[in-house]
């Protein structure tokens, strides 16, 4: 019966069109009764939850609407200013190659010939002619027109729709302006879900679940990322001399999404509905013909608009990053995790703050494991032309500081500014001597937050292949900017030689991983993490899985995603087969933590393993993270324990299990809590105790709940690769030490001999829920900064 239930819930059904009539798609049904507005049976819920949840990441109505009205205004400004300055400056004057003499009774003699700022600029008649007299001119200047002004009814109708979405805040989720600020994301969500059962807001389905608004809100980010991760998207190029680069631009995404989303000719009929002809196999090939004539329509539409875009971008790049790169050079050789790296690492069902969080804590581990390589030569080259550099710029600032008639020598200023950026991108590649990497080690800190990692970086952490791969996900931001100027170039024949030939695959792929769902409308089905249909047997999901190589997904991204929903959900209840993974999950950490290291002793490893891994300001979370990754090094080392006897070596597994054990033992019901916090050391009680999922942890903990959260899953990230290596490359022989016990504490021995029987009946438990945090609202897009270089570094600066 309760499959025939869960069997029901995601068939398909034949009336959904009913749900958004045509010409209506975009309407709120705002319907008053009495003095209390009531929402109920929202057309388009796809947008609509978008909206909801914009307006709690960007801050509420007022900031939204000032940064729509600012980017109209920087429209206009670049556009008029570049305007004049092409226009209306006379460069002769100004450039000092034509004389000005300025006459008049009360004229300084001296100052006669001196050029001023107005003596460079035309007058506004001469200047409005020579805009009249250049057709390409005004050409450009409508073409901006139009653009401006159709940005300008779009910010308007954004207003009224935004204005709509603050109303619904106040009066239906009850939660006022100055408040926004103070709610996390789970929590707002939270009172959605609640308020669809007093208002159907969506008519199919008497209860909406998280799932339902994430499919939602993710829809077609969903399907980009299953089809970064099946390699479908023609995004690697093989190129002469360059060999295998990844090229994927926003110019390029926003494409991709155009031809297959929203665009005319588009494989959707509305924003929740697949055309039901691509859903049939009987045409596939006169269909794979259609959209290949629409790729070629719009790669030649990119291509005629290419001189237009390309100067748009080379102008915006010139505005936005020269004052930058003058203050601080040494900002282009900082890196940021790239678009590519931004879908290849995301989760089925990931939100935009979600992710940004994740690889924001990620983002200095990389750094450092980047900057554990740089080149001898280029070092050798740097400090040289660094010196030589700074020799000339110091004898000018010397002859500056005894006479400043000298900055009045032509071209001495831009000599020292020449000079002060070669010698700031010169340091850039020369390394810390005084600094040790760990390549492999951080490269597993790496891991533990970006959660994906192909099989072969493993044990090549010092190779410059690695390096390279991981360059494509973490790459320097000038190489950013180069690419988004290329862009307009590039995309068009991309669209045109590369995507078209993938015309059939992409027919097949929406055919065969699409699924329609009650009360969602068309998702991917790999969005819904069925282990059963999309599951990996060497990602711990053998014997659950009927899914053939061609339906699972790669690099455990099914098993990765539905542990990272659910801890971030803790009120999700899973279907039936997911249920049956994450007690299989939990039942395999419960007896791996039987063999692993203590909390208690990993804690007392801290700092020890975070100088390892050069991480001098981690936080608890970090500290016990660091304490698992390097445990199996101490131990394998030798190190004597607190008893002074040898700690039996233990693997990156069974010590992310020990701690994934002791979390989950602080969130069994109250009347065992007792007993379940020896497993836990005193300095993570308190803190533990505080993550269970009844949610009345008050909001000044949600930002410690949101780093223990992660925490979690970057812990079940290391733990389920580590499974993953065991059963894709199972050791050949077993080490002296693998049946034996490590050495524990003795009141934590005892703690663990009063829970053997408990233990021993875990290895398949009912489900219990994981996680049990809040979310946080994480940072915005902003990465930090920080250089890096190109090969192990010789020397001082040793490697472990």
């Amino acid at each position: 019966m309760a499959n025939f239930e869960a069997y029901q819930e995601y068939q398909r059904i034949e009336d959904f069109e009913e749900d958004s009539p045509p010409g209506e798609e975009d309407l709120l049904l705002h319907v008053p009764e009495g003095l209390k507005d009531s929402w109920h049976h929202v057309k388009n819920l796809d947008n609509f939850f978008t909206r909801i949840y914009h307006f709690h990441q960007k801050n509420g109505f007022s900031c939204m609407m000032l940064s729509e009205f600012f980017e109209l205004v920087q429209f206009l400004f670049v556009v008029t200013f570049t305007t004049f300055l092409v226009n209306c400056v006379e460069y002769d004057v100004l450039f000092a190659n034509r004389a000005v003499n300025h006459t008049g009774p009360s004229q300084n003699p001296l100052d006669r010939n001196k050029v001023t700022l107005p003596d460079a600029i035309l007058p506004s008649q001469q200047c409005t002619q020579r805009i009249q007299d250049s057709s390409w001119i005004i050409f450009l200047l409508i073409m901006a027109a139009i653009f401006w002004i159709y940005r300008l009814i779009k910010v308007f109708c954004n207003l009224l729709s935004y204005w709509e979405i603050r109303q619904f805040y106040i009066k239906a989720l009850k939660i006022r302006k100055d408040e926004l600020c103070n709610f996390t994301w789970q929590e707002v969500q939270d009172r959605l879900i609640s308020l669809q059962r007093e208002q159907q807001m969506c008519i199919h389905k008497k209860e909406l679940t998280e799932l339902d608004i994430y499919h939602r809100i993710l829809r077609f980010k969903n399907y980009m990322v299953a089809m970064i991760n099946k390699s479908l998207l023609p995004v690697q190029l093989q190129l002469p001399l360059l060999g295998n680069v990844i090229f994927l631009t926003q110019g390029l995404k926003y494409n991709f999404e155009l031809i297959l989303f929203w665009g005319p000719g588009s494989l959707f009929q509305n924003k929740w509905n697949l055309h039901p002809k691509y859903k049939r196999s009987g045409n596939r090939l006169e269909l794979a013909q259609q959209l290949s004539r629409v790729i070629l329509l719009i790669g030649l539409a990119n291509l005629l608009l290419c001189p237009f875009i390309l100067v748009w971008q080379v102008l915006y790049a010139f505005f936005s990053y020269t004052e930058v790169i003058r203050r601080e050079p040494g900002s282009l050789g900082a890196r940021r995790w790239s678009l590519y790296g931004r879908l290849y690492l995301r989760h089925f069902n990931e939100l935009d703050h979600e992710l940004h969080g994740r690889l924001g804590r990620g983002y200095k581990p990389t750094s450092k494991y980047m900057n554990s390589f740089t080149s001898p030569l280029l070092t050798v080259l740097a400090k040289n032309i660094a010196f030589f550099s700074g020799s000339v710029l110091a004898v000018l600032i010397a002859l500056t500081i005894y006479d400043e008639d000298v900055l009045t020598v032509q071209h001495i200023l831009t000599a020292i500014t020449v000079l002060g950026v070669v010698i700031t991108i010169a340091r850039s590649f020369i390394p810390d001597e005084h600094m040790v990497w760990c390549p492999e080690q951080l490269l597993q800190c790496v891991l533990a937050h970006i959660h994906y990692m192909p099989d072969h970086w493993r044990g090549h952490a010092n190779k410059s292949e690695t390096r390279d791969e991981v360059a494509q996900l973490f790459q320097y931001k000038a190489v950013f900017i180069l690419e988004e100027l290329l862009s307009p170039i590039v995309t068009p024949f991309i669209l045109i030689f590369h995507l078209r030939n993938k015309s059939l695959e992409i027919i097949d792929f929406f055919r065969n991983f699409t699924v329609e769902v009650v009360g969602v409308g068309d998702i991917c089905s790999f969005a819904q993490m069925d282990i059963r249909r999309h599951g990996n047997p060497t990602w711990m999901s053998e014997g659950q899985t009927e899914a053939s190589i061609y339906q699972q997904a790669e690099n455990g991204k099914t098993e990765l995603s539905l542990m990272h929903f659910t801890i971030q959900n803790p009120r999700w209840q899973p279907p039936q087969e997911s249920s049956l993974f994450i007690s299989h999950l939990k039942g395999k950490v419960q007896h791996d933590a039987q063999g692993g290291p203590s909390t208690q002793l990993l804690l007392s490893e801290a700092p020890l393993c975070t100088s390892l891994q050069s991480n001098e300001s981690a936080t608890g979370p970090e500290n016990l993270l660091a304490s698992v990754l390097a445990h199996p090094i101490l131990t394998a080392s030798g190190l004597q324990g607190r008893d002074r006897r040898f700690i039996p070596p233990s693997t990156a597994a069974s010590a992310a299990a020990s701690v994934l054990a002791s979390l989950s033992s602080s969130q069994l019901p109250h009347t065992s809590r007792s007993h379940a916090h020896g497993l836990l050391p005193s300095s993570v009680h308190s803190e533990a105790t505080m993550y269970h999922s009844d949610h009345t942890i008050p909001n000044r903990s949600n930002a410690l709940n949101s780093e223990f959260a992660s925490a979690e899953m970057s812990l079940h990230a290391i733990y389920m690769h580590e499974l993953h290596q065991q059963s894709s490359h199972p050791p050949r022989t077993s080490g002296q030490w693998q049946n034996s016990m490590p050495m524990r504490d003795p009141h934590t021995s005892m703690g663990l001999q009063a829970h053997s029987g408990h233990g021993s009946s875990t290895s398949l438990p009912t489900p219990v829920q994981l996680g049990g945090w809040k979310e946080e609202e994480e940072e915005d897009e902003a990465d930090q900064e920080i250089n890096s270089g190109s090969t192990p570094k010789p020397g001082t600066g040793s490697s472990c």
